[in-house]
């Protein structure tokens, strides 16, 4: 881990005091965390959704890692949601004190990030059907709220569409 306090962004010049947060990850990469003192909070996501589907994913060992980080969480103070087992990662979801969604997920098959195939599929069907529904004057969200109906009904059906 490594910090930074600074009067002013180096970037542009602005003169936001901040103290600047970097954490190695696992592979060499970094990720980095900004508190910046006398700012507002962020401004309210549009939908409600939004503050659920914008996270951050870091992966941890073992299902029993989650199970550990959970814990630890609690006992100092975070609400934690999970964990929840998708089959493939098993995963819980906490916000840091910004208020940024995060989420350690385990995985639970070894190839859970690696199905090529799957993804193209998936993406195929998913812009296929918004397509589809465009060109045939039809509701987009309509034609998608179907497609994840007949993924989720029989998981055949839509591969044959």
């Amino acid at each position: 881990m490594s910090t930074v306090l600074a009067d002013r962004l180096p970037s542009t010049g602005d003169p936001f005091p901040y103290f600047h947060l970097f954490f190695r990850l696992r592979d060499g990469s970094t990720i980095a965390f900004f508190e910046s003192p006398g700012l507002p909070a962020p401004s309210k996501s549009s939908h409600p959704a939004y503050d659920i589907f914008n996270h951050i994913a870091f992966e941890v060992d073992s299902p029993a890692a989650v199970e550990e980080w959970r814990d630890r969480l609690v006992q100092n103070g975070v609400e934690v949601i999970g964990p929840v087992n998708r089959e493939i990662i098993y995963s819980i979801y906490f916000h840091d004190p910004n208020g940024v969604r995060l989420e350690l997920t385990a995985p639970l098959t070894s190839d859970w990030n690696q199905r090529t195939e799957q993804r193209y599929r998936d993406l195929a069907l998913w812009e296929g059907a918004k397509e589809q529904a465009r060109r045939q004057g039809k509701d987009v969200q309509t034609a998608l709220l179907e497609l994840i109906r007949n993924v989720r009904g029989t998981g055949e059906k839509a591969k044959k569409t």
